[in-house]
C-alpha cells in the first residue's frame, strides 16, 4: 500500500501532465511557448519539460519528453533531470534505552538522507520515530530562592530522595542536579544601599535575616547520590530583592549553555524544573538598570559557580530561550503557583519544548507534578526543522498510533513508551539558489538528541553542457557546441554559425516572418543573416524566433506582474511551484486553511487558492473556525471551556490547549440566556455538575464565551432531615391506619346495635299482642333477675 505522501506527489505529477495536455489540446505547450534557448533554461519552464540534445534534431529543442519521441529523438540525448532521494544513513529503531553503549541507542530512523531537487518538483521520504524504555534522564532542579518562596524551601529538604524513588519506576538511570536564582544584584532590581549588601532582610522584622541577592548559583551538579542534592538542598538560605519579578530566564539560559558544569550527558533526557511564585523579567528589563548589552547567550558561570555576566547584560529574550533550550534538547518544566498559571502557559506556546504544571504555595505537590510533566512530555512526539534553506518548502504529513493520516500536522500525542510513529515529509525546490551549491537542514523531535540531516543538491544543471565544445567545426569554428545546438561568438548568426551579422541571405524575407502576410520579425527586430535579430526594450526582454515573445507582457495582479509568483514567458505565465492560475495568484498551499485542530477548513469548507471557502450553513472565519450554529459547536467549545477554566478534559495538555482554545473566555456569576446572538450551551461535568456558557461572535470577528465561574451542583442532602422525615412517615401512616381501624370497628358496631334494638322492639310487640301468652309463674326474685334484661344498653356490647 502506497503511503499518503507518494500518492499526493503521483497526483501531484498527474495533474502537471494534464496541465500540459490541456494546453496542448488548445495550441499551447507550456514547453514549447517558452521559447527556451538552453538546456537550462528548459528544465526551469515546467518539471515535465525536456531537452532534446541530439545534433541536427531541429529549432525547437524544448518540449515534453513524448513529444520528443515522437519527433525522432533518441532516448540517450534527452536531458530530463527528476527529483530523487537517496538514504546515506539508516540504523533500526531501539526498543531500550539501556543499551551497553548509549550511542547505540537510536529513536529517529533514518539519520541521513540526501535529495537531488529540480525546482518545481516534489520528492518525499518517510521518518520513524519511537521513544525507547528505560531511557537515561538528568533532571536539573532550578529554584527560586527570594523571601517568599522561604516555606517551598523547607518542604524540599529531603526532595531527592523521594524524587529518586518515583522516578526510579520510570529510568534506571537517573541523575539530578541543583541550581537556584533571585535577581540581578542591581537597583532597581535589588536592594544596593551599603546597610543591605550583606544582609538585604536588614530592617524586616518577619525575616531579618537572608543571604545577599545573585543572579544565578549552581550549586550541585547532576549526579546520582542523592544524600548530597538533600545536603546542598538543606544548605541553601533564601534572599531578597525590590521588585517582584525575578531573574529566572537568565538563570535557564546558564543552566541550558553550561553543560560541562551542569553535567548534562549527551545520551540522556534533558529535564530542567523552574520552581518559582512570580512573573520573570524579560528581554529590555534590563535597561531599567542601565543594561544596554542583549544577552548574548553563552556560559558565564565563574570560579564560585555564578553568573558573572549577570549585572552586565539584559535578560533574554524569550527567543533565545527557546533557541538554547533547543540546541542543547532541554524540556522546560514550568512549576508555578496558580495565580501565575495563565502567564507561563502563554509563554508554552512560544517556546517549543516547554509545559507549565501548578505548584502548591509550600511546593508540598512537587514529586508529583514532575512526574505528571514527565510522563505528559514522554507522551508527545513533535518534529521541528532548523537550517531550513529559503528556497525549499517541506510538507510534513503524521501517522499516529490510529493508523490515519493528518495532513499539515508534525505532533502526535497520547503515545505509551515504546510506540512507533511516522511522518512523511515532501521536499519541493521553488527555485535554483545563485550559485547552486549544497544546503542541508536537520529534523528532529523535540527534546531529542537524536536528528535527521538532510543534504540538498539542486538539478539545476544539464548533463550535456559539461561535453561543451568550444570553436567547434560543427559551428564554423566561430561558436560553442552545446546539448547539440552552436552558441555563436558576437557577430556570428546562423544554425551553425556561417554567417556574419549584415549579411543577407537567399531568403531573408521568407525566413523572418511568422506567417505569410505578417510583419517582418514581428516588428519588433530586424533581418540579418536569415535570422531575427530583436530589438531592446525597457520594458524587458523581447525574443523568439520571430521577435514573437517578451518577459513583460502577461497578466499581472494587482499591478504585479504574474503576481509576484511566476516568470512571463511569451505572454504566458509559468508559474512558481505552489501557484496556478492566468496571473499566478492561486496558491495551491493549504497549510493556511488548515484550522487549529488539523483539519482543512475546519470540516466545514473547500480550500480554494489558499483560502477557505466556507460551505456548511453559518460558518466563518479564516479557516471556518467560527459556526454558532452548527451542530458540533457546542461540543468544540466546551472542551476549550474545560481546559481553559478547569485545567480538565481531553485538551488538558498545556499546549494543545493553547493551540486550539484561543477565544476569549468571560467569567460571570448568572448567564443572560436571552441574549438572541448567542447559543446556549450547556453540559454534565464528572462530578455530576451542570455547566452553562453561551458562544458568541462579535462584529469585531472575535468568538466570546461567556461562561459561569463554577457548575451549577445540587445541595447534597441532610441526613438528619432525612431521618426524622423517614420516621415522621412511618408514625403519620401508623396514625392514620389507627383512625380508620377505630372508625371502622366504631361505625360496625353501631350497625349491629341498631339491629339489636330493631330486634328486641319487634319480640315485645308480638308478646303484647297476643292474647294466648300469659306471663309464665315465677317467683318474684326470678322476675326480678330477669328484669335487668328489659333495661337498655349504654353503647357497649357483648
Amino acid at each position: 500500500m502506497m503511503n499518503p505522501a507518494t500518492l499526493l506527489r503521483r497526483a501531484t505529477l498527474c495533474c502537471m501532465v494534464f496541465e500540459i495536455l490541456w494546453h496542448s489540446g488548445q495550441g499551447l505547450n507550456v514547453c514549447m511557448s517558452g521559447s527556451a534557448t538552453s538546456c537550462e533554461e528548459c528544465i526551469l519552464i515546467h518539471p515535465s519539460c525536456a531537452w532534446c540534445a541530439q545534433e541536427g534534431f531541429g529549432r525547437v529543442r524544448c518540449d515534453l519528453t513524448q513529444s520528443l519521441h515522437i519527433r525522432g529523438c533518441k532516448a540517450q540525448f534527452i536531458e530530463f533531470p527528476s527529483s530523487q532521494t537517496s538514504i546515506l544513513k539508516s540504523n533500526p529503531l531501539s526498543t531500550k534505552g539501556s543499551a551497553p553503549s548509549q550511542n547505540e541507542v537510536t529513536q529517529i530512523m533514518p539519520q541521513k538522507i540526501s535529495v537531488s531537487l529540480r525546482p518545481g518538483d516534489q520528492t518525499s521520504f518517510k521518518v520513524q520515530v519511537r521513544q525507547v524504555e528505560d531511557y537515561p534522564v538528568d533532571l536539573y532542579y532550578l529554584m527560586d530562592l527570594s523571601l517568599s518562596m522561604k516555606d517551598d524551601l523547607v518542604t524540599i529538604h529531603n526532595l531527592g530522595t523521594k524524587l529518586t524513588e518515583e522516578m526510579s519506576r520510570l529510568t534506571s538511570n537517573f541523575r539530578l542536579g541543583f541550581g537556584t536564582f533571585v535577581d540581578k544584584n542591581i537597583s532597581p532590581f535589588s536592594y544596593t544601599e551599603p546597610k543591605y549588601q550583606n544582609n538585604p532582610c536588614n530592617g524586616y522584622k518577619l525575616f531579618p535575616n537572608c543571604v545577599p541577592s545573585f543572579g544565578f548559583r549552581h550549586v550541585l551538579s547532576l549526579t546520582d547520590k542523592v544524600d548530597r542534592f538533600n545536603q546542598e538542598v538543606q544548605k541553601q538560605m533564601v534572599s531578597r530583592n525590590r521588585d517582584a519579578p525575578e531573574g529566572g530566564f537568565d538563570a535557564i539560559v546558564q543552566a541550558a549553555v553550561c553543560k560541562e558544569e551542569i553535567g548534562w550527558r549527551k545520551e540522556a533526557f534533558h529535564l530542567l524544573v523552574f520552581a518559582t511564585d512570580d512573573v520573570p523579567h524579560l528581554a529590555l528589563d534590563g535597561k531599567l538598570g542601565g543594561l544596554v548589552n542583549p544577552n548574548d547567550g553563552e556560559c558565564h558561570l565563574d570560579k564560585n559557580n555564578e553568573n558573572s555576566a549577570s549585572t552586565q547584560m539584559d535578560y533574554p529574550s524569550l527567543g533565545l530561550l527557546g533557541e538554547k533550550l533547543a540546541e542543547n534538547n532541554i524540556y522546560l518544566i514550568f512549576a508555578v503557583t496558580r495565580r501565575y498559571y495563565v502567564i507561563y502557559k502563554n509563554y508554552t506556546a512560544l517556546i517549543p519544548g516547554t509545559t507549565v504544571e501548578i505548584l502548591d504555595m509550600d511546593s508540598k505537590n512537587i514529586i508529583q507534578l514532575i512526574v505528571n510533566a514527565y510522563n505528559n512530555i514522554r507522551s508527545k512526539v513533535e518534529l521541528t526543522v532548523s537550517d531550513q534553506p529559503e528556497d525549499i518548502s517541506l510538507s510534513f504529513t503524521a501517522t499516529c498510533q490510529d493508523g490515519q493520516p493528518l495532513p499539515g500536522l508534525r505532533k502526535c500525542s497520547d503515545l505509551k513508551i515504546g510506540d512507533t510513529v511516522s511522518f512523511d515529509v515532501n521536499v519541493e525546490a521553488r527555485s535554483c539558489p545563485k550559485g547552486a551549491a549544497s544546503q542541508s537542514f536537520t529534523i528532529k523531535p523535540v527534546g531529542f538528541k537524536d536528528r535527521l540531516e538532510v543534504t540538498v543538491d539542486y538539478s539545476c544543471d544539464c548533463g550535456c553542457t559539461r561535453a561543451a565544445q568550444t570553436n567547434s567545426s560543427v559551428c564554423s569554428s566561430t561558436g560553442t557546441f552545446t546539448c547539440g545546438k552552436c552558441y555563436c561568438e558576437p557577430g556570428y548568426l546562423g544554425s551553425h554559425c556561417e554567417c556574419q551579422e549584415g549579411e543577407s541571405g537567399n531568403n531573408p524575407l521568407g525566413a523572418c516572418r511568422e506567417a505569410e502576410g505578417k510583419r517582418m520579425c514581428s516588428g519588433r527586430g530586424e533581418c540579418s543573416c536569415n535570422q531575427c535579430l530583436c530589438y531592446e526594450s525597457e520594458f524587458g526582454k523581447v525574443y523568439g524566433s520571430f521577435c514573437e515573445c517578451d518577459d513583460f507582457s502577461c497578466a499581472r495582479h494587482k499591478g504585479v506582474l504574474c503576481a509576484g509568483h511566476g516568470e512571463c514567458h511569451c505572454g504566458e505565465c509559468k508559474c512558481h511551484a505552489g501557484y496556478i492560475g492566468d496571473n499566478c495568484n492561486c496558491s495551491t498551499e493549504t497549510t493556511s486553511c488548515l484550522a487549529d485542530d488539523g483539519q482543512l477548513c475546519s470540516g466545514r469548507g473547500h480550500c480554494v487558492c489558499g483560502h477557505c471557502h466556507c460551505s456548511e450553513p453559518g460558518a466563518f472565519g479564516d479557516t471556518c473556525e467560527k459556526c454558532p450554529t452548527c451542530p458540533d459547536a457546542c461540543g468544540t467549545k466546551r472542551e476549550c471551556i474545560e481546559c481553559r477554566l478547569f485545567n480538565s478534559g481531553p485538551l488538558a495538555d498545556n499546549q494543545t490547549c493553547q493551540r486550539l482554545c484561543k477565544d476569549e473566555i468571560i467569567t460571570v456569576e448568572a448567564l443572560d440566556t436571552d441574549d438572541s446572538a448567542g447559543v446556549l450551551c450547556l453540559y454534565k461535568s464528572e462530578n455530576d455538575c451542570v455547566m452553562k456558557f453561551m458562544y458568541s461572535e462579535h462584529a469585531n470577528g472575535k468568538s466570546i464565551l461567556t461562561a459561569l465561574k463554577e457548575p451549577e451542583c445540587g445541595g447534597g442532602p441532610d441526613a438528619l432531615m432525612v431521618l426524622l422525615a423517614v420516621v415522621g412517615s412511618i408514625l403519620m401512616v401508623g396514625i392514620i391506619l389507627l383512625a380508620a381501624w377505630k372508625l371502622a370497628i366504631t361505625v360496625h358496631d353501631r350497625r349491629a346495635f341498631a339491629q339489636f334494638q330493631n330486634a328486641r322492639c319487634r319480640a315485645r310487640y308480638e308478646v303484647a299482642s297476643n292474647p294466648v301468652y300469659k306471663q309464665p309463674g315465677a317467683s318474684d326474685a326470678v322476675r326480678e333477675d330477669f328484669s335487668m334484661y328489659d333495661k337498655p344498653f349504654n353503647g357497649g356490647h357483648h
